[in-house]
């Protein structure tokens, strides 16, 4: 948590929430590979081994890095009792020959017919198999969604791989398949496959596939079709993925990647499914009253949201109340939602957050362009009524804090301009300036510092302006 505040501002309950997940999740994978690493060595000791020394299928495939066993004429297995199919405790024996011939003799060695049904399932007890838990986070746009996710990719140093669903459609068809997501992780990892394995994916714009209602006769390639296609890489499979040099179109040698141990985390806005959530609890904003319930779905709750009509402090209040169904009345199929057990909402941004985000994180807009002018030797620097004044300006832009990179970019078009090949020594930026009534203030080098004199925007201009009329001169007289 003390990492995720350095770089993120605000967004506790969703950053309280992914940190829990984040950590159970490798949990679960450093609780499976000891196993596996135990029964893979006693598999490599050959036929000297015990029936103990026999990978688990299934616990090869919830760790992701198991591999087939060989079947060769001599060394065939029988088929396997409750014990060998890891429902009964470890067992040892001289060898596999001796393990077989004491199966059908003893009843300790055997599982023997003998053992009741309940004592076998007291003994798988003792195999207790975590699976993962994927997260879906929703909220508006700007709200820092996709930072936190980049944030705690970094604190891990894990694979780390973002996949734009928009691109996504179903396979045959014009676009990216749903394979390129698994493959940018593979690309991420630098084609270490067991890396890779263990890897985070977020999908980005993941509400942009949802179903679109009254076209159910229709296939939608772009929407549903992806959702069904995704199913099982969520709940973990194994996906072929092209090698680092094979061409896409030719579908030559591939990768075989294991998804079950690949943390998936599902990123959108909803736009209006606020609105869904107001409609099932039967609440009403303040001062505006309900939409229309004529229409359900995507669309509809889209229309209903606009700009004028939605209190910030409400739409917060329903998304905290969100659950499965509301995603599934959004368009999303129930299949998908149902492999997202965690719903992480994110709340909106007011004025004195988005002061917070210029000023204070490690990676701020304010240190960042201080840094850009100090390239050239020029000290910027900002009135604290200026900072807010520009967040308030992305708060009427309703863009969250990806507006204020383009509110710093308009205000600071004119001094990156002036400022090189100048004596411009400081630009100083005010409140009036941010609100368009005065123009930012310049100090001159060190000999105009001391004779007291301020440079002002028509002033420099009107210095190059000279400068230019006297190298014409000088060049024509040539």
């Amino acid at each position: 948590m003390e990492y995720l505040d350095k770089h993120v501002v605000g967004q506790d309950f969703a950053k309280k929430v992914l940190a829990v997940a984040v950590y159970n999740h490798y949990k679960r994978i450093h609780h499976n590979l000891p196993q596996l690493q135990n029964q893979g060595a006693g598999a490599s000791n050959g036929a000297g081994g015990g029936l103990d020394g026999i990978p688990r299928p299934d616990l090869l495939h919830i760790t992701g890095i198991g591999h087939t066993l060989n079947s060769s004429p001599g060394n065939e297995l029988p088929p396997k009792s409750p014990t060998q199919m890891g429902m009964g405790g470890g067992m040892g024996g001289p060898g596999l020959g001796a393990g077989l011939t004491g199966a059908s003799s003893s009843n300790a060695r055997g599982g023997g017919d003998n053992r009741s049904g309940s004592e076998i399932l007291d003994r798988q007890s003792t195999d207790v198999k975590l699976e993962k838990s994927n997260i879906i986070m929703l909220g508006p746009t700007g709200s820092g969604k996709t930072l936190i996710a980049q944030t705690i990719a970094k604190c891990l140093d894990v694979p780390f791989a973002i996949c734009d669903c928009t691109t996504l459609t179903q396979a045959g068809y014009v676009g990216e398949d749903i394979e390129s997501v698994i493959s940018k992780l593979l690309q991420d990892a630098n084609y270490n496959v067991e890396r890779a394995q263990t890897g985070i994916v977020f999908l980005d714009e993941v509400d942009k596939i949802g179903a679109v209602p009254g076209i159910h006769q229709l296939r939608d390639v772009g929407g549903e079709g992806v959702q069904q296609g995704m199913l099982k890489m969520l709940e973990g499979t194994v996906v072929n993925v092209p090698e680092r040099n094979s061409p896409r179109k030719l579908r030559g040698e591939t990768v075989q990647v294991d998804t079950t141990n690949i943390l998936f985390v599902a990123s959108g806005a909803y736009t209006g499914l606020d609105r869904l959530i107001a409609r099932r609890l039967n609440e009403k904003y303040l001062g505006f009253g309900m939409p229309s319930t004529s229409g359900s779905g995507r669309r509809a709750a889209q229309s209903a949201a606009s700009p004028m009509d939605n209190d910030q402090e409400e739409r917060d209040k329903c998304l905290t109340k969100v659950q499965a169904r509301d995603l599934v009345e959004f368009g999303m199929i129930p299949e998908f939602v149902g492999r997202f057990p965690v719903i992480v909402p994110f709340h909106s941004l007011n004025v004195s957050m988005l002061v917070r985000i210029l000023t204070e994180p490690r990676n701020a807009l304010v240190p960042q362009y201080k840094a850009l002018l100090g390239l050239d030797e020029v000290d910027l620097t900002f009135t604290e009524d200026a900072v807010k004044s520009i967040a308030q300006l992305a708060m009427e832009r309703h863009t969250g804090a990806r507006g204020l990179r383009s509110i710093m970019e308009q205000l600071l078009l004119d001094p990156m301009f002036i400022v090189p090949g100048s004596d411009i020594r400081g630009v100083h930026i005010t409140a009036d300036y941010v609100k368009g009534s005065a123009t930012p203030e310049y100090s001159r080098d060190a000999d105009a510092a001391a004779s007291g004199t301020v440079a002002t925007d028509s002033d420099t201009t009107t210095d190059n302006d000279k400068n230019f009329e006297n190298s014409e001169k000088v060049r024509l007289k040539q």
